[in-house]
């Protein structure tokens, strides 16, 4: 027999008596169905016609192997199954289901068998590698009682956690292996409009305070419509994604714009990724025709990482047909993209098919997106300039490297406001404000929140930036702002400084303000440290204080905290709220290191 070329099972078939095997194969890149660019009416429309032709989702294991094509038209009949069983259930339209966010076709018919049901179905995060089963049961808590849903849905391996978690919260937890068993008995569907709400998607840092975001049918396909006319989607593209369907750049970026747009994709577990991350470029390099593949920053830098000094990567790869590589849901770190293709382009990748954009949940997903062939573009900006205070011309100048993260997707409108909502000119930093026919409906059962950032169809995005010839760049979130003594100081900046010592890496440092003793403002940094030795644990802090007081001027309060201490958000960025809030309680135990 000979070696399978394309890393795809054989399985066994019988024919007249004899075993022969036979290769799954995935769903195609290309379909004689014509192309439509998510311009429908619902979700339920768009899976309706992509059903009608070839494309699908492809289900891999951690290896890059594929174990199960999906076509949307399985898709599509095992959603019609789930909302039959909804109905039978006595579900209603307007009631939400939620359901643990595996990558897998249990996930994706069960969402797309709320919506045909009416109901609105709430993507909820699976387990972390941190935290423990505890910490997880109460994360999922948090967002049941939250989105008050009408049954909670989960795979059989965690089926321990997710009926713990349902039962604390009084809903019904439900294994959804069983439930595909049930009969689902003919029943009428309800029709939907575009102005219904469609599913709540609660953003990466909701943890203690959740928000669900409501986004209508409407609003969707409006952001959908406007992936595949930024990113100029053609016929010989296909998707490769590892990112989770829990994350809005995961669910409505690598999933739900793929049904709407009829783009074959590729999937590996999150999980997975994160152990093989090499395989994401194994699967790349595979499909013969162009790739369009997300990633936030850490994503690549893992990879740069794990290659190494590895030689003659051409040998594994072949990433000269990787027509797109997305970038955001992050800071976009320009060093660690040169990084990449420093460590890449032997094996044909091209710095131009970066692809950075900035979106948020509240505004479905994308708000700007780079135009196709432009790469990453950086603006240095000094650095007293992004502090908010006067310019000091007799201190030296330091900057710092802003990526360019597009233009405004099609229909979409952005302003860089000032404190008192005044609109600001070019390269003048200030608040981003968004507005277009994608925004939220609303918070779910949260008017103040909704009203605090929704102003007369604007949307207050909570991230400072500044505009350059209709291109957005982003300098940090405002919520994470240290200011100290009236001056503005960027947590990423500390974080940075850390960073450029040998041994730590991005994710190792969370960097945001306390109160001393004394009752004043003092920026804290946290440090994942690996060292046993105490002598050297100290010099490390020593070493890590002068590293941030020569580049920032500031005296910081250094704590050094044992490894995967910090936490993260379920789409796997650093959460400095979190470990600010950690901190303070006494979660979070430094290591006690004389003075």
């Amino acid at each position: 027999m000979q070696a399978r070329q394309t890393g795809e099972p054989a399985r066994a078939e019988e024919s007249n008596g004899l075993k022969r095997m036979t290769q799954l194969q995935p769903t195609p890149t290309a379909d004689a169905l014509p192309r439509r660019f998510a311009d429908f009416a619902t979700l339920g429309d768009a899976l309706d016609y992509a059903a009608l032709g070839q494309r699908g989702f492809n289900f891999h294991d951690p290896r890059g192997t594929l174990v199960r094509p999906y076509p949307y038209s399985e898709l599509r009949s095992d959603a019609l199954a789930h909302a039959r069983r909804l109905i039978a259930r006595g579900v209603k339209p307007e009631d939400r289901i939620a359901i643990v966010a595996e990558t897998s076709a249990e996930f994706a018919s069960l969402f797309f068998g709320a919506v045909y049901a009416g109901a609105w179905p709430v993507p909820l995060p699976l387990p972390t590698s941190f935290g423990g089963k505890e910490s997880y049961v109460e994360q999922l808590g948090v967002q049941l009682r939250s989105s008050d849903p009408r049954f909670l849905f989960y795979p059989a391996e965690i089926a321990e956690m997710g009926s713990e978690a349902a039962r604390r919260c009084g809903v019904e937890g439900i294994d959804w292996e069983s439930f595909a068993s049930e009969a689902a008995p003919e029943v009428e569907l309800p029709s939907a409009s575009p102005e219904d709400i469609c599913y709540l998607q609660y953003s990466s840092g909701s943890t203690r305070f959740p928000h669900g975001v409501a986004v209508t049918h409407a609003a969707l396909l409006s952001n959908l419509a406007a992936h595949s006319h930024g990113m100029h989607v053609c016929e010989t593209d296909r998707c490769i994604s590892w990112l989770p369907w829990y994350h809005d750049m995961g669910l409505v970026g690598c999933m739900l714009s793929m049904v709407a747009n009829q783009v074959s994709t590729d999937y590996l577990k999150t999980e997975d990724f994160a152990r093989r991350p090499l395989a994401w470029l194994d699967l790349i390099s595979r499909n013969p025709g162009t790739s369009c593949s997300y990633s936030p920053t850490f994503g690549y830098d893992i990879c740069a990482r794990r290659i190494g000094s590895q030689s003659r990567v051409e040998e594994r790869f072949d990433l000269s047909r990787w027509r797109l590589a997305g970038n955001g849901a992050d800071m976009i770190r320009p060093d660690v993209m040169q990084a990449f293709v420093n460590a890449f382009a032997p094996a044909g990748f091209k710095a131009s098919a970066f692809l950075p954009s900035y979106g948020l949940a509240e505004a479905t997903l994308a708000v700007t997106l780079m135009p196709p062939g432009e790469g990453i573009v950086v603006d240095l900006v000094e650095e007293q300039r992004l502090s908010g205070a006067p310019v000091d011309p007799s201190k030296p100048k330091r900057y710092r490297s802003i990526v360019n993260c597009g233009k405004a997707c099609r229909d979409m409108s952005i302003e860089i406001r000032d404190a008192d909502g005044k609109v600001m000119p070019d390269r003048e930093i200030g608040k981003v404000w968004t507005a277009g026919p994608s925004i939220m409906h609303s918070y779910f059962r949260d008017p103040e929140a909704t009203e605090a950032c929704l102003v007369d169809g604007w949307l207050d995005t909570g991230d400072m930036g500044y505009m350059v010839d209709g291109y957005l760049y982003i300098v940090g979130r405002a919520k994470d702002m240290i200011i100290i003594n009236g001056k503005n100081h960027w947590p990423q900046d500390i974080e940075w400084a850390v960073e450029q010592l040998p041994g730590f890496k991005s994710g190792d440092i969370a960097a945001f303000s306390i109160t001393t003793p004394a009752g004043e403002e003092a920026p804290a940094v946290l440090v994942q440290c690996r060292t046993t030795d105490e002598a050297e644990r100290r010099r490390l802090r020593d070493e890590i204080r002068e590293k941030v007081r020569s580049i920032t001027g500031m005296n910081c309060v250094i704590e050094l905290v044992p490894p995967r201490t910090l936490p993260r958000t379920s789409s796997g960025k650093l959460s400095r709220a979190k470990a600010r809030n950690l901190y303070l309680s006494g979660e979070i135990q430094p290591y006690e290191l004389a003075a």
